[in-house]
């Protein structure tokens, strides 16, 4: 492989990573992370990726920069993938996962399809997308590689945080991660508090303070 520019290092917070995913996107979504739209969901039952971002900007309808960053990535990380307004090709199959997961790549996250979805499922990997595509990406054209890209509406900068799972994709930015986890937490207690008190009789009327004469019966 012919030399490649230092590369940014990612942060390694293996605490904060299962944190992250005990709290879900939906809490995280909520307490200051950055959602990404509908579209992006899990390309199988059960996905699920948390780890900083490592970002590949395609062009249209090609998958070397995807390549590159397959190669590239450190451990732990994320491969956050853009690949303009051609999205119905499979940018992504078994042959990629298992190179990325070589080198202790945990997931996948792009603005565009992937294939191989049962190996992808048999392998564990927590692949996240636009689409599903049979048809396979060219490998030639320029794109970027730990840069900044937009996926799923959302601005992905590498090496912020990735939580994917059942409910989407959220964006936590580096600098907002403490923030955003304090927010977290606090919005997982009140939470955790509100369902005892609907369990002993409270109603989501009483404890959001809604008022139902607004309401025609």
């Amino acid at each position: 492989m012919p030399d490649l520019p230092k590369l940014p290092d990612l942060p390694d917070l293996p605490d904060e990573r299962e944190e992250l995913l005990r709290l879900g996107a939906a809490t995280l979504g909520e307490s200051g992370g950055h959602a990404m739209r509908p579209r992006i969901r899990a390309a199988w039952h059960g996905a699920t990726v948390c780890g900083p971002a490592w970002c590949a900007r395609n062009d249209p309808g090609d998958n070397l920069a995807i390549h590159v960053a397959a190669a590239t990535a450190p451990a732990g990380a994320v491969i956050v993938a853009s690949v303009g307004d051609v999205i119905e090709i499979g940018y992504w199959g078994e042959v990629l996962t298992t190179a990325a997961e070589a080198r202790g790549v945990v997931g996948l996250v792009i603005d565009g399809g992937v294939r191989d979805v049962d190996a992808l499922r048999g392998h564990g990997f927590g692949a996240f997308a636009a689409t599903i595509a049979l048809r396979g990406a060219t490998k030639e054209r320029p794109g970027e590689v730990a840069g900044t890209v937009t996926v799923g509406d959302v601005d992905v900068y590498t090496g912020d945080w990735i939580v994917g799972d059942a409910d989407g994709v959220v964006v936590i930015r580096a600098g907002e991660l403490d923030d955003v986890l304090a927010a977290g937490r606090a919005r997982a207690a009140k939470e955790a508090a509100m369902f005892e008190a609907l369990r002993g009789g409270a109603t989501t009327l009483d404890l959001l303070g809604l008022d139902p004469t607004k309401i025609v019966f």
